[in-house]
């Protein structure tokens, strides 16, 4: 039995998509207001805290995973899957969760080395772990999906166009 998504699922997902994509710009851009450390700051110097630029740098591994994500349902929604638009889509998927991986990994050894004493970083550490997780599950999901897709691409346009 073939399991077909039909047009408006897909333009739900991508809809789904643009959401998670504002609510976390959202989310950046009031975080750093309601953080411990701004209460004495003005804006300014909140949101040129070195470690909220270094967040903002590392959300665009994220953001270019997101729109890799919404490019790749939007050529599944024009039937263009056996792509290799798709096939860029997804590498382009698995490098971004890669990055921001380990982007995630250096912020957190930053904080658990230069954390204030009287803080606790087990909550923020926490979060990087599962964020972590979660970006090598997606990696390793975009990159299994590349293979099978490699494959039906080698056995319906045969090897040599495979690298075009």
């Amino acid at each position: 039995m073939k399991f077909i998504l039909k047009n408006s699922t897909l333009l739900c997902i991508q809809i789904i998509l643009a959401i998670i994509g504002l609510l976390v710009l959202a989310a950046l851009i009031w975080f750093p207001l309601i953080e411990g450390r701004a209460e004495k700051l003005d804006l300014f110097h909140i949101y040129m805290d070195p470690f909220i630029l270094y967040g903002y740098l590392s959300s665009i591994a994220f953001y270019i995973g997101l729109f890799n994500v919404f490019l790749f349902v939007s050529y599944v929604r024009r039937d263009q899957l056996l792509s290799m638009n798709t096939l860029r889509s997804l590498n382009r998927i698995k490098f971004s969760a890669i990055l921001f991986s380990i982007l995630i990994a250096i912020a957190g050894i930053y904080i658990r080395i230069y954390h204030h004493k009287d803080d606790d970083p087990a909550g923020f550490l926490a979060l990087c772990s599962i964020v972590i997780i979660s970006s090598i599950s997606i990696a390793i999901a975009a990159t299994i999906f590349i293979r099978r897709l490699e494959k039906k691409l080698a056995i319906g346009t045969g090897k040599e166009n495979l690298n075009n």
